[in-house]
């Protein structure tokens, strides 16, 4: 009930929801996997500004194809998610979040909950009230009123009261809203007036009901269009976890350090193994696998299908062991069960179903009480739920999961019968000949068709289903499945497919599906097309002429293109040069490699639309090659990055005039940060002059001419500030980071050289405050004794990379750079410079921080 003016609004509310969110299962087993959130969260990457694109491809091969965010795209905290942007002052009433399936949508919202009920975040929420469309679906024909639905009977009109409502997994409604459209009728609803679920929802999304309460809704890519542009105020897109939150993440799972970054050189070793370990669910799945296949010193998969099938190998374990190199022993039980949840995968992923209901397992064969008993043996993979009003929703943890079972169904069908079921009539008619001339169907043929079936999909939807499909085929799954596979194959259909895939390639389909083929490759242990392709680059030159359309394929997705201009002059101008985006920034190019480079530039044959030559030591002379080059060629490049150069009035002047000329496509020049100073070779080029925040200093540190800053024992008479740090010995510098930044300093004593986000605390002693204990700053420790410092040198660089996501320390001795150590991350906002000194309640006396100047010192 809505509180009075006088009572305590929603105490019993918070308790609830606090006790619903506290733990949360990764996985499925109720038992074994319930952990309090806050133990096992890990922030996610969360961005806004952008726009929600339409996805019709497959989920995974969009995480494999994403770039950089746009210029327009901002990192946001959850917290700040009906905070209006900066300059906007429109209240926002209804979000959209975007994200792919397993990508951390539902655990955002767990969190987002979980902070509001312990009053850490959004209190000016008094009440929040969270739905699922997979539980709404279930009320689909009844006629209830907002207030039975929320299970509230007073005055929800009332504005004083701020109601949130969150609709999680639009993609998985079944509900026929009407919300696609902004033409509708003003409806006057009552909240305690009895209708359909679907009314009530497209009244509260259209802003008919409840004008006034705010809407949080998320879904995956597909389903976003669902929701009229009109009707929502912020769009946002669940990224899942960054690189640096992949490593955080398994090094909570697995706390011996030597054990984590073995698991984490694994993952990075394989380009399918790290690309899906953005996704939050996959990263939980792979350590189950790792975690039980260490217990069993065996060797850690490398393909997805390995993944998986130890993934289905796990579910047995405790009744399994394995350690007679003979697999897993499938009991009878596990023998019926897998087939019959195999083909649910299967015919569900074809209707495009991720969660399941009665009508849904009875269209399979199967009735409530098997799925109960399935969900409690297969407590790993298949999920049961309990909805409003206490009816089972099932699903698979995750879509992947759902999609490997659906492609073992496929081949088990196959291996029993003879039946292709992505084609069924024309391999029942191959059936039934070889039945009546007694001929074998070829398993080649089999594996050609599920290509082709693949390909031929508009929206992509089977790409990891042939993954898995090509990956059963290999003997050494195959004896992993012994019991479920009867027989294993052989090596001959593989060198078949293999080559088939090859010809696939070559014949150039989407940058989509050729990014698949490539990872099928790998699931058939192929990377012959990439090896060839890297024993051109190690030549020396690439021979532009020998390349077939296949392995010019390769070359983009080796991603791989370090190699001098003048072997890449002759690329950019093949007649199959099919290179769009090309970027060769931090190298000393200088004025003669890019007149080499201008020279492919100018041939006709040239389809370049990106060129970034950031930081390469380029002057007039190479601008003025480029801009010749431009007007020789002057449909393609509409992008061109020569920041962190020196171009001088004469090359700005002629690149200039390539941008305002209409007739060339030109249509984005970056010249920003560019002088003579940008000459220096090596880090130095981006040397900037740092600045102290003087509001941030600490009592204890002295700040001499701005250059020096030094502990001392009497407090300095700096004025109360909030930003200041009160406990901890630290200061920041002013400067905003977000380019790429090269400094140097000389210390004494025991100091912390940093880069931190403008919100580290600033008041307590907690880690929250300290450089480097933290996710919003980096550090590196410097003491006689520490790790970072090799015997005398007091001497140390730093240089940032924002766009690139890096900060890298390094030592100095004489003109020679040594890097220590490298953070590699996303960074959410700008970085600021700062310094610390010491342990606040170990006092370190004479510890100092010297900023030093690289004006006419030599090249490093």
């Amino acid at each position: 009930i809505l509180p009075d003016e006088a009572a305590p609004p929603f105490l019993g509310m918070e308790s609830n929801l606090r006790s619903r969110f506290m733990c949360v299962q990764e996985g499925c087993d109720e038992k074994v996997d319930e952990q309090r959130l806050d133990d096992v969260y890990t922030q996610l990457y969360v961005t806004t500004g952008g726009d929600i694109h339409i996805n019709a491809q497959h989920e995974v091969t969009q995480i494999d194809m994403v770039g950089n965010p746009s210029d327009t795209e901002q990192p946001i905290s959850p917290s700040d998610l009906f905070t209006p942007p900066a300059g906007k002052y429109k209240p926002i009433r209804t979000v959209l979040t975007n994200g792919n399936a397993g990508i951390g949508k539902t655990f955002l919202i767990h969190k987002f909950v979980l902070d509001w009920a312990e009053q850490r975040a959004n209190q000016d929420v008094h009440l929040i009230l969270p739905f699922t469309f997979r539980h709404l679906n279930l009320l689909r024909g009844r006629r209830l009123s907002l207030a039975e639905l929320t299970h509230k009977y007073a005055n929800f009109d009332n504005c004083k009261f701020k109601l949130l409502f969150i609709l999680d997994g639009l993609d998985e409604s079944r509900l026929e809203m009407d919300t696609r459209t902004n033409e509708f009728q003003e409806a006057d609803i009552d909240v305690k007036a009895p209708c359909s679920v679907e009314v009530l929802l497209t009244n509260l999304i259209n802003r008919s009901l409840l004008p006034s309460a705010r809407l949080w809704i998320t879904t995956r890519p597909a389903a976003a269009n669902q929701i009229h542009p009109d009707f929502v105020d912020m769009r946002t897109e669940v990224r899942g976890f960054t690189d640096v939150q992949k490593e955080e993440y398994f090094r909570r799972k697995f706390k011996e350090e030597e054990q984590a970054c073995s698991i984490i050189s694994h993952i990075k070793a394989s380009r399918s193994l790290h690309i899906m370990c953005h996704i939050p669910i996959f990263c939980w799945v792979t350590a189950k696998v790792f975690e039980d296949v260490l217990k069993m010193r065996e060797e850690l998969p490398k393909t997805l299908t390995a993944m998986y099938i130890s993934f289905l190998v796990v579910q047995f374990s405790p009744k399994n062991k394995r350690g007679d190199g003979k697999g897993p022993q499938w009991s009878p039980e596990s023998c019926e069960m897998i087939p019959i949840l195999a083909k649910l995968a299967f015919k569900q992923l074809q209707k495009g179903n991720v969660i399941f209901y009665e009508s849904d397992l009875r269209d399979c064969g199967i009735t409530v009480r098997s799925a109960d008993a399935y969900s409690g043996v297969f407590t790993q993979m298949f999920r049961r739920e309990r909805g409003l009003f206490k009816e089972e929703v099932f699903c698979f943890v995750h879509l992947s999961v759902q999609e490997f079972l659906a492609a073992l169904h496929a081949h088990l069908t196959f291996t029993k019968s003879g039946t292709n079921i992505l084609s069924e009539k024309t391999t029942l008619l191959r059936y039934l000949r070889s039945k009546l001339f007694n001929t074998k169907i070829k398993q080649a043929d089999f594996y050609q068709c599920a290509v082709d079936e693949a390909l031929q999909n508009e929206k992509g939807h089977l790409h990891l289903f042939l993954r898995f499909l090509l990956g059963l085929s290999l003997p050494t799954n195959q004896a992993l499945l012994r019991g479920l596979i009867n027989g294993e194959g052989s090596s001959e259909p593989n060198q078949e497919i293999i080559g088939y895939i090859k010809r696939k390639i070559g014949e150039n389909p989407s940058s989509e599906r050729i990014i698949n083929l490539f990872h099928c490759l790998n699931e058939l242990n192929d990377s012959s097309l990439v090896q060839e392709v890297q024993q051109n680059l190690r030549s020396g030159r690439l021979r532009t002429e020998s390349l077939s359309p296949a392995q010019w394929s390769a070359l983009v997705f080796c991603r791989c293109l370090q190699v001098s201009c003048e072997a890449l002059s002759p690329v950019l101008s093949a007649s199959s040069s099919s290179l769009l985006e090309l970027d060769l920034s931090d190298n000393d190019l200088r004025d003669s490699g890019l007149n080499e480079l201008s020279v492919g530039l100018k041939s006709p044959n040239c389809r370049l639309e990106i060129l970034r030559v950031s930081g390469c030591l380029i002057t007039a002379e190479g601008c003025s090659s480029l801009a010749s080059a431009l007007r020789s060629n002057p449909t393609h490049l509409k992008e061109l990055d020569l920041s962190f150069n020196h171009p001088g009035d004469d090359g700005t002047k002629q690149l200039s005039a390539v941008l305002e000329d209409s007739e060339l496509s030109l249509e984005v020049l970056r010249l920003d940060h560019c002088g003579k100073e940008r000459l220096k070779s090596g880090l130095k080029k981006y040397h900037c002059e740092l600045s102290v925040d003087t509001n941030t200093v600490h009592r204890s540190i002295q700040v001499s001419n701005n250059r020096v800053m030094r502990r001392v024992a009497e407090d300095q008479p700096y004025p109360d500030h909030p930003e200041r740090f009160e406990v901890c010995p630290q200061l920041l510098c002013s400067n905003s980071l977000t380019g790429r930044c090269y400094w140097e300093v000389e210390w004494t004593g025991w100091v912390h050289i940093s880069v931190a986000y403008k919100k580290i605390q600033r008041h307590g002693s907690s880690f929250q405050c300290w450089f480097g204990r933290n996710q919003q700053s980096w550090s590196l420790d410097c003491s006689d004794s520490g790790y970072s410092v090799l015997h005398d040198d007091k001497r140390v660089a730093v240089y940032v990379n924002y766009p690139a996501g890096t900060v890298t320390f390094y030592r100095i001795t004489t003109d020679t750079l040594v890097p220590l150590y490298t953070f590699k991350t996303t960074f959410t906002e700008p970085l600021f410079p700062g310094f610390g000194f010491g342990l606040w309640s170990r006092f370190s006396p004479g510890s100092s921080v010297h900023l030093c100047s690289t004006a006419g010192e030599a090249s490093v």
